[in-house]
């Protein structure tokens, strides 16, 4: 297996790891989960941590926001690489080719379409498939080179979602104020709590639920947000993202709200601050 980054604490195993995993999702489509990663990651790297995104989710869209179009590898093929039992679909994507750095010094491991079939090439192997992202992170020592890996999973329920979920150390659920997403936030419970069943990982501690377009002016908007408050009250309710043209902006030029200056991106990255300082918080604890 090849390793990008090498182990100087090899030898110490009592030596606590130095960064943290973290995971946006839910399994709603359309609630900012992927602007949320994006953004998460700047204002983490804007508080002078390391920090490293990866892409798990097949439709890419985290890539390209770092301009990262059809890559000739991805985290599938450095995926499929870490797993012995498949050296007969071994390719040569090396972790030090695949990762992308952009101009801020922030680290991208870029997904693609092949990411869709990944449950489908594994199913034959021995080995435990929900840990194969986990064991990929730790042989690669990621979490010894960087302080927090943001990971960017799909709106879906599958293999994808159980490997994130048991390789991360804390989620956060992106959601809009409605029905839809509060079913999905009860489905992403429900696989949280087959991993728990399980016995395999720990659990990944809930970090919060992140509003998003959210109207608090209209009647069905706050009922909606107060019935999932009361129903997913086991952790810390952010400050809603109300539905902002300058967010939207951002992520149309591909950029976070951290690479603006004007006086309209304060709040955002206020709140965005906020949300960094809750995760550390938590995630010492």
């Amino acid at each position: 297996m090849f390793k990008l980054f090498s182990n100087q604490n090899e030898n110490s195993p009592s030596q606590p790891k130095r960064g943290r995993v973290v995971s946006l999702m839910n399994q709603k489509g359309g609630v900012g989960k992927t602007t949320m990663a994006y953004n998460l990651l700047h204002a983490l790297h804007a508080e002078g941590h390391k920090v490293l995104g990866i892409d798990m989710d097949p439709q890419f869209n985290f890539s390209l926001l770092f301009g990262i179009q059809n890559p000739q590898k991805s985290i599938h093929h450095l995926l499929v690489n870490s797993i012995r039992e498949l050296r007969a679909l071994h390719s040569d994507a090396l972790l030090s080719e695949v990762i992308v750095t952009n101009e801020r010094g922030i680290d991208m491991i870029p997904a693609g379409q092949e990411l869709s079939g990944f449950e489908l090439t594994v199913a034959g192997i021995n080995a435990p498939r929900q840990l194969i992202l986990k064991k990929f992170i730790e042989k690669n020592n990621l979490l010894d080179h960087y302080d927090y890996i943001v990971i960017d999973g799909p709106p879906t329920l599958g293999l994808l979602v159980v490997n994130i979920l048991c390789a991360c150390d804390g989620v956060l659920f992106p959601f809009i104020p409605d029905a839809f997403s509060e079913q999905g936030l009860q489905n992403i419970h429900d696989v949280l709590m087959d991993i728990e069943d399980m016995g395999i990982v720990q659990s990944p501690k809930i970090l919060g639920y992140i509003p998003n377009l959210f109207e608090g002016r209209r009647k069905k908007s706050r009922e909606d947000f107060e019935s999932i408050k009361n129903r997913f009250s086991d952790a810390h309710i952010f400050e809603p993202f109300n539905n902002r043209a300058h967010l939207a902006k951002s992520v149309a030029s591909r950029k976070s709200v951290f690479d603006y200056e004007a006086q309209d991106f304060r709040q955002l990255q206020g709140q965005f601050r906020d949300m960094v300082e809750s995760v550390e918080n938590q995630l010492r604890q």
